[in-house]
């Protein structure tokens, strides 16, 4: 069974149900087809299939840590540093003491 969006309606590819909502289709699926469902660790979000939680890691997370991550090697060392870097810096010292 694979969620997929026509409009604004998810439907079950394996017996054409249509939802409004995703956790509908969740159910349906947990319930109506006995289906495992999987979930994102990060955020909780249940999808259908493993590929489908795969790709909303790599969407959803993955790129925001990317982002995070390279918005950092593009300061110049003339800023001074944000509330968050010194934050971060905190924290990284903190950590190594345990």
């Amino acid at each position: 069974m694979n969620m997929k969006l026509f409009g604004n309606k998810f439907k079950c590819d394996q017996c054409k149900s249509e939802f409004s909502k995703n956790e509908d289709m969740i159910n349906h699926a947990r319930h109506e087809h006995h289906r495992d469902i999987v979930k994102c660790t990060e955020c909780g979000m249940e999808f259908v299939h493993e590929a489908d939680r795969l790709h909303h890691v790599r969407k959803e997370h993955e790129e925001k840590l990317a982002k995070r991550s390279h918005k950092s090697e593009h300061k110049h060392e003339t800023e001074s540093p944000s509330p968050q870097d010194e934050v971060d810096a905190h924290t990284r010292n903190f950590s190594d003491n345990f």
